[in-house]
């Protein structure tokens, strides 16, 4: 069964992308078929994942609006998984998806239930904002992960967030609910990351993550490679934790991973 993964919070700065790009090496190295969908219009997942979002042909947009089927733009990336790319002409789909009269809501679900059946997953990197773009990938989605960087502001906007999810849930697509709830930039010297860590699990319980992901280093690096932090150092602290989220989802979902020694989730190091 493919499950598919919006990554989402409307607050950026947060690791979204970062998560969404490692997660989709860490389970490809897994031995997981993965597809990752950009759905940002500044194409950051693209990049990362070593396309030049200025050179494609065709994008996400294409598909959105039928000009073009998934399976056409899908491009495989040296990461292991493949990518259906955007750039920023992804953000004319959110002005022409609003003049739609019917299923402008469904268009992404639509698109990848032709190529869903040749993944195990589906994740879709959306942008930092609650707009039709991010809507169709709640519709599309079984689930959502949520990336919360551990400062003071880390709550703020997640309600918003929540009330979106449950109102699709309820009026769109009965099969979305929070996946679980990521730390990110996890620093465990200052004592704010504690304190707002403890807000996170009083308010999430069991939907919030184990693993961590930490501050680091060869995680900042890796994008202007156009690498996965795995391909790009695949000893640093940064890869070892989405490699342990990987294998934390899985086994969520009566899964194994092969070869998983569970690093700690609390990682020490900063470089």
């Amino acid at each position: 069964m493919t499950r598919i993964f919006a990554i989402t919070n409307q607050k950026g700065g947060v690791g979204k992308t970062t998560t969404a790009v490692n997660l989709a090496a860490s389970l490809a190295a897994a031995k997981r078929r993965v597809l990752l969908v950009d759905m940002d219009a500044q194409g950051n997942a693209t990049m990362g994942s070593g396309i030049d979002k200025r050179e494609v042909e065709h994008s996400a947009y294409d598909v959105l609006m039928g000009a073009a089927q998934a399976q056409d733009v899908i491009q495989p990336t040296e990461g292991g998984y493949d990518l259906l790319p955007a750039n920023r002409n992804i953000t004319a789909a959110e002005v022409e998806l609003l003049d739609e009269k019917t299923n402008k809501e469904h268009r992404l679900r639509y698109a990848l239930l032709k190529v869903a059946d040749k993944y195990d997953y589906i994740l879709i990197d959306c942008p930092p904002t609650l707009n039709m773009l991010t809507v169709n990938a709640l519709v599309a989605a079984d689930g959502v992960i949520i990336p919360v960087q551990c400062e003071y502001y880390a709550l703020e906007g997640l309600s918003d967030l929540l009330d979106t999810v449950e109102r699709i849930h309820e009026v769109v697509n009965n099969r979305l609910q929070v996946e679980g709830v990521l730390r990110t930039m996890y620093d465990p010297r200052m004592s704010l990351t504690k304190d707002v860590s403890e807000q996170l699990e009083a308010h999430f319980g069991d939907r919030l993550y184990n693993t961590v992901i930490p501050r680091n280093v060869r995680l900042a690096e890796a994008p202007s490679h156009g690498l996965p932090v795995l391909g790009y150092d695949a000893a640093s602290t940064g890869a070892r934790a989405y490699l342990a989220l990987a294998g934390e989802i899985l086994r969520r979902h009566g899964e194994g991973m092969p070869g998983e020694t569970n690093t700690a989730t609390r990682p020490k190091e900063t470089e």
